[in-house]
């Protein structure tokens, strides 16, 4: 076999692998843009169809609602079909729930629109996982992870600002508009330029050596059996519900931020709507900063100095839910310049763990398990997600907002404990003996 070429000879063995990483990044903010837009809508919504908190926040976790019921399956189909046609598919519904949504006359309109929104998106990460897994080396495999993640923090610090300065000029429907056409374009761009490795016409084949050698896994059925099979022999294992189980924490901290916060500053902390969008460009934007140079970059380049490359990224998954936790923070002020900053810290930290919770899936999963085991994880994940903005809402209509905070900061107590005592050795889960 030939030796894997070293990172000095990457400029001439080609860079279509990075090409696909950039595509699935701007997938992903155009994925992102499909969710906050709802984010932004909220005070429109309310003024027209006069919800209270409580339905706002069902209508914020209403798309998780199929988007979560799906991960399992959809990370089974994956594993079974492969990325290119259920990312088709899935980029198509997303541009009809935002035109759906866009046309909306009730509430009920809405959260139908939502729903099909959420299985439009929910071959989206674990597909991401997968399709990195395919076309990187293991040595790559951070940064390529940090670029569809980074893209979902990025997503935020230009979506809320961008679709706010919309729906302020034009009302809450354009920007349901916008981000319909958006979709239709990312849909178009997907379908003409998405191939797996063995397909891709475009890969030299010294490349395509290079991707092989320094551990890309291939395509194939999965070891661990298909269906209900191979999720029940995955959830066998401790290191599953360990990184299963940190992940909802993170998950449930991310979604109550990226749903509610433009709500929250606009109705506890009194933001108007155009400001609410100025104001989460920096938290945001940090966001996507640290998960792109701390989970990305710095991971791998740890790793290529040597460092133990489970130690590695345990510690920096640890040290940014600790980071989370300065949500708290945010309890014990009503000033929105205080408050931005404990939201900052927070979403840095959580931001530098994402990209290593992604990568760990191709990691240690059996061959072929990528997408059933990311999809295991992102199912636990967006439960917590589905349920942090109805509890959200109901919290805020009780007690005002502040206590979520403290709540957020107390999961992520937790899911710190499940990640470390549980996940182990970050190496290959063994194949069922199938003697």
């Amino acid at each position: 076999m030939t030796d894997a070429p070293t990172p000095a000879t990457d400029g001439r063995i080609g860079n279509v692998r990075w090409t696909i990483a950039a595509l699935l990044g701007v997938g992903t903010i155009i994925n992102y843009f499909d969710r906050v837009n709802l984010s932004v809508a909220t005070t429109g919504l309310t003024q027209e169809f006069g919800l209270t908190q409580t339905q706002i926040g069902l209508l914020l976790s209403s798309y998780l609602w199929t988007y979560t019921l799906l991960q399992i399956p959809i990370g089974a189909l994956l594993d079974r079909l492969g990325v290119k046609w259920l990312v088709r598919v899935g980029t198509c519904l997303w541009a009809v729930a935002s035109f759906l949504t866009a046309v909306a006359n009730g509430f009920g309109l809405i959260v139908l629109s939502r729903l099909i929104l959420g299985i439009g998106e929910s071959p989206t990460f674990p597909g991401n996982a997968k399709a990195t897994g395919y076309w990187f080396p293991v040595r790559e495999r951070g940064l390529a992870t940090a670029s569809f993640d980074a893209a979902a923090k990025c997503a935020s610090a230009l979506g809320l600002p961008t679709i706010s300065l919309v729906v302020a000029a034009h009302g809450w429907r354009a920007g349901f508009w916008v981000t319909g056409i958006l979709s239709v374009v990312y849909a178009a761009a997907f379908w003409l330029l998405y191939r797996d490795p063995q397909e891709s016409r475009r890969l030299a084949e010294p490349e395509r050596r290079y991707i092989a050698a320094g551990g890309a896994q291939k395509p194939g059925l999965a070891d661990t059996g298909a269906g209900a099979a191979g999720v029940a022999y995955l959830l066998g294992h401790r290191k599953v519900w360990g990184l299963t189980l940190g992940f909802t924490a993170y998950n449930y901290s991310l979604n109550l931020f990226l749903v509610w916060l433009p709500g929250y500053l606009q109705k506890q902390l009194g933001v108007s709507v155009l400001k609410t969008g100025l104001y989460l460009i920096l938290p945001w934007l940090v966001a996507t900063l640290t998960d792109f140079f701390v989970g990305g970059l710095l991971v791998d380049r740890l790793i290529a100095q040597g460092h133990d490359p489970a130690r590695v990224r345990k510690i920096i998954v640890t040290a940014g839910l600790i980071l989370g936790m300065a949500a708290a923070g945010a309890a014990f002020t009503q000033d929105v310049n205080v408050a931005v900053i404990w939201l900052t810290l927070s979403l840095a930290g959580l931001a530098a763990a994402a990209p290593v919770f992604w990568s760990i899936p191709a990691l240690i999963a059996p061959k072929g398990a990528v997408g059933t085991l990311g999809g295991i994880m992102n199912f636990s994940g967006n439960l917590a997600g589905v349920i942090a903005p109805i509890v959200a809402g109901v919290i805020a209509d009780r007690l005002g907002f502040a206590p979520n905070f403290l709540l957020t900061a107390s999961l992520l107590v937790g899911g710190i404990f499940c990640f470390v005592l549980l996940t182990g050795a970050l190496e290959p889960i063994p194949s069922p003996d199938r003697s």
